[in-house]
Formats: structure tokens, C-alpha cells, sequence
């Protein structure tokens, strides 16, 4: 997805669509709602939370970073994650756009 940040622009329903259908996932909605109860989070406590195979974790993390929902960092041999929060609010601008 190419990021409406990026281009300076409301969101698209483009954009919207693919946020939407990468949401769609239930583990992936969890994993954005564990995220959004702490500033950054780490792998592993995604991991025992969820109580998922690493492998799985990592795709699911791959998906909702690639759409710009969720950004990462490396410490050490761990994933560290946070939410793009630039992002939300333009997902959120396209909600309000619809009410």
C-alpha cells in the first residue's frame, strides 16, 4: 500500500479497502488491539499472549507492517512493534467522512 502519509493525501478508498481486509484477520485485529493498550510491545509477549508459532507471528506482522498499520524495531533477537498512529488518523478522517 502506498502510504496516503506519503503522498500528503486523504486516504483513498483504496487504501481504506486494504486496511480493511488486512483487519479482517481475527489474530491480526488482536495483535493491533494488544499493541494499542502500550506505547511498543515485544514479539515475545505477542507470542505468549496469543499463544501462536512464531512463523505465524511473523506473517501476521509482516501483512500489518507492509500496509504502514504497524511499525517495528529491532532490539537484540526481538521484534519490538508500535502503531503508526499518522495512519490511524487517517483511517480515521476516512470513518468520519462516512457518518
Amino acid at each position: 500500500i502506498e502510504l496516503c502519509e506519503d503522498r500528503g493525501l486523504a486516504m483513498t478508498s483504496k487504501d481504506a479497502a486494504q486496511v480493511f481486509k488486512i483487519l479482517g484477520d481475527e489474530n491480526r485485529l488482536r495483535i493491533v488491539m494488544l499493541i494499542a493498550k502500550q506505547e511498543e510491545i515485544c514479539a515475545c509477549n505477542l507470542l505468549d499472549t496469543l499463544n501462536i508459532a512464531q512463523p505465524t507471528l511473523s506473517h501476521h506482522m509482516k501483512l500489518l507492517s507492509s500496509c504502514g498499520l504497524v511499525k517495528s524495531r529491532k532490539d537484540g533477537r526481538w521484534m519490538h512493534y508500535s502503531l503508526n498512529h499518522d495512519l490511524f488518523k487517517h483511517l480515521e478522517s476516512f470513518l468520519g467522512e462516512l457518518a
